[in-house]
Parts: C-alpha cells; sequence; structure tokens
C-alpha cells in the first residue's frame, strides 16, 4: 500500500496545530487554577455558533468569522470561570467540586444549544478561501494551511504573552504556586479569570479552524474535547512544553491510523497510545523531558 508521506505530514501538522490550542488551554487551567475544566467542549461548541451568527447576520467576512468566534469563546470561558471557579477556589474538596461543576455546565448547554438552535448542523463559510495548492505529490486546500499558520502564530503569541506581560507573569506565579502568587499580591480571582478568557479564546480559534473541515452542532465539543484531554494527559496535566510535543506525535498517530486502518479506529490507537505513555511515564511527556534532564 502506497501511503503518501507529505500528505501524512501536512495532515498531522494540521491536526496537531489545532488539538494543541486545545490541550494547551487545558493544561493552562489545570496548572494555574487546579481544575480540570469539563465544559471546554461547550467552550468550543459555543464558540462555533458565535462565528456562525456573526456570518449569518453581519457578514461572511473571514476575519470577522475569526474574530467572532475568539471572542465568544473568551466570554464563554469568563462564565464558566465565574460559575465553576470564583464561588469553589476556597471551599474544601474545591477539585471535585469544580469536576462536577464544569461536567453540569457542559451538560446543560449542550441542551441549551439543541434547544436555540436545533439539531441541524451549520456550516462556516471558508475563511482562508476555497484555493488548494500542490506541494510535492499532495494537493493541500487553504484550510489546511490556514489552519497550520494562525494556530502557530497564536499559540507563539500566547507563549510569548505568558512571558513578557504583567498578567502572563501573575498567570505563570499561580502556576508555580498559588499560595505563593497570593502572599506577594496576585489577585486570583482576576488572574483566574484572564486564565479562563485566554483559554476560552483558544478554543474559539480551534472552533473556527476544525469547523472549515465539519461542521457547528450541539455536540460538536464532545470529541474535541476528548482528544484535548488526550493531548494534555499524554504531555503531562500542566506542562505546556509537553502538551505541545503530545499534539504532535497525536496528530501523526491519527493522520496514520486514518490512512491505514481508517478513521473509525482513530481514537483506538489514540488511547492505546496515550495507555503506552503513562505505562512508561506515569506523568506523561512532561515525566519524560524531566527524567532526560536528570
Amino acid at each position: 500500500m502506497h501511503i503518501d508521506l507529505t500528505y501524512v505530514a501536512l495532515t498531522a501538522v494540521s491536526l496537531a496545530s489545532i488539538y494543541g490550542l486545545l490541550a494547551l488551554g487545558i493544561s493552562i487551567i489545570w496548572s494555574s487554577l487546579g481544575m480540570i475544566n469539563m465544559a471546554h467542549g461547550f467552550t468550543f461548541a459555543m464558540a462555533g455558533y458565535g462565528a456562525w451568527l456573526a456570518a449569518q447576520y453581519l457578514a461572511p467576512n473571514g476575519i470577522l468569522v475569526v474574530a467572532a468566534g475568539i471572542l465568544t469563546g473568551a466570554l464563554v470561558g469568563m462564565l464558566i470561570g465565574a460559575i465553576a471557579f470564583l464561588p469553589l477556589y476556597d471551599k474544601p474538596n474545591y477539585p471535585l467540586r469544580s469536576l462536577i461543576a464544569t461536567l453540569a455546565i457542559s451538560l446543560l448547554g449542550s441542551q441549551f444549544l439543541l434547544w436555540v438552535f436545533g439539531p441541524r448542523v451549520k456550516a462556516l463559510p471558508k475563511v482562508f478561501g476555497q484555493e488548494s495548492f500542490h506541494l510535492g505529490s499532495a494537493v493541500v486546500s487553504a484550510d489546511k494551511l490556514g489552519a497550520i499558520g494562525s494556530s502557530v502564530l497564536v499559540m507563539l503569541v500566547t507563549l510569548i504573552w505568558a512571558k513578557r506581560s504583567r498578567r502572563g507573569l501573575e498567570i505563570r506565579a499561580m502556576m508555580q504556586n498559588p499560595e505563593g502568587a497570593a502572599l506577594v499580591g496576585v489577585d486570583l480571582r482576576t488572574t483566574a479569570m484572564a486564565v479562563m478568557a485566554v483559554t476560552g479564546a483558544l478554543a474559539g480559534l480551534a472552533s473556527v479552524l476544525l469547523a472549515q473541515t465539519y461542521y457547528v452542532s450541539p455536540y460538536a465539543g464532545i470529541t474535541p474535547l476528548l482528544k484535548g484531554m488526550i493531548v494534555a494527559l499524554a504531555g503531562g496535566l500542566g506542562s505546556i512544553q509537553g502538551a505541545l510535543i503530545a499534539a504532535i506525535l497525536i496528530g501523526t498517530v491519527e493522520a496514520l491510523t486514518a490512512v491505514l486502518l481508517g478513521g473509525s479506529y482513530v481514537l483506538i490507537t489514540q488511547f492505546g497510545f496515550i495507555i503506552a505513555i503513562l505505562l512508561i511515564r506515569p506523568r506523561g511527556i512532561a515525566g519524560m523531558l524531566e527524567h532526560t534532564r536528570e
């Protein structure tokens, strides 16, 4: 069986860039707020509808559609933070309570979207155009190249912002030691809302990019949430560097599985991959990196 390695590589990078946006958000939330955000999929789905509404009632302009998805994701992320973090973070059993709260938001949110928009899927306009390009033996759509370029750019901007800006430094302080950050004057509430806004915006961009291939629906966030969690766990929950490496590996596994076995086997091979990593290193790729440094 002949495998077009160029096509597989481009598909892997495209998937890795989108899953990296989701996994980066999940990892940042966990490492800074100590919360596993099960409503991240609802943020993803809601952002898709925000982009669709902008295309329907404002203009089917690519920049406007992407901006609407990002803004909707940020607003929904802040709403989740206001419901699942602010009232609970100083209460006993906060990690479990926040997990249940975000799961409830996800379930109720999906029903809300089903009630408002109905079960029929919605299509977003092609924000990167309809062109196709020849790269070696593979034909690459503008959607795929746009997804790779915009995802990498946004992740780089996010990491630079986290490293250079004052708010980014506060978030990094919370990731290292929340109690210590509070003692030196970091406002945990406002910083937490910034975390939820940024990670929601990342999910919003991922939603618009993935909707270039698939459709917007009330349950559109379930599979991306699963894959974002797979990437975050494989990378080592809370490790940004591990999540980015895991996104590339998971994207490659998915691309190869789809070509060799078919799309129905993708989740099986991905879960098998993460099980293998966690059996070797329970802390995931981040644990492997630390072991290498030692």
